[in-house]
């Protein structure tokens, strides 16, 4: 069975809706985010502070290279889409479901956005972040769920109404 990959912007809930969704198809869980912060033995901001964004991004990428995994509702960090090899990789094993909020859903979500781990490149403002990764976000995704409003049980019916959707396309 393919895996189901969930991207989408920093808040978009695709942890908590991964694991719900896991749970509820009765598939394994995995967040890409803590795999890197247990490999690494820090936090992702800490990474980010100490080794800059551009590292960051490359052990993003080694880790989703890394996957072996069937069967599996993952998690990815909101810059995975930077990597094209890595969303290649990812694609090629599963479905992408790009979990859409809007930018002020996602700031009103973001809450510590200085100890969260969110690549921000120097200069770069939320808005511009934002702008830019919804392009690659839309490219990816095989699937699109707004996110923006609900609870996370809400998410998950339409993820699976959406999935079961594609299946008898």
């Amino acid at each position: 069975m393919k895996n189901i990959i969930l991207i989408g912007m920093p808040g978009a809930g695709k942890s908590t809706v991964g694991v719900i969704l896991a749970k509820a198809l009765g598939r394994t869980f995995i967040d890409t985010d803590i795999m890197i912060q247990e490999n690494a033995g820090r936090l992702l901001q800490e990474i980010i502070d100490t080794e800059g964004p551009a590292a960051f991004l490359k052990t993003e990428e080694e880790t989703v290279l890394s996957l072996s995994c069937r069967n599996s509702v993952i998690a990815t960090g909101g810059s995975v889409v930077f990597s094209r090899k890595a969303m290649e990789s990812l694609k090629k094993e599963g479905v992408v479901v790009y979990l859409k909020i809007s930018f002020e859903e996602m700031t009103k979500r973001l809450r510590n956005i200085t100890t969260r781990g969110i690549v921000l490149f120097k200069g770069e403002s939320l808005s511009d972040m934002y702008h830019e990764r919804v392009t690659l976000y839309e490219k990816y995704a095989d699937i699109t769920v707004d996110c923006s409003k609900g609870d996370f049980e809400d998410i998950v019916e339409k993820v699976i109404g959406e999935l079961d959707r594609t299946d008898r396309e």
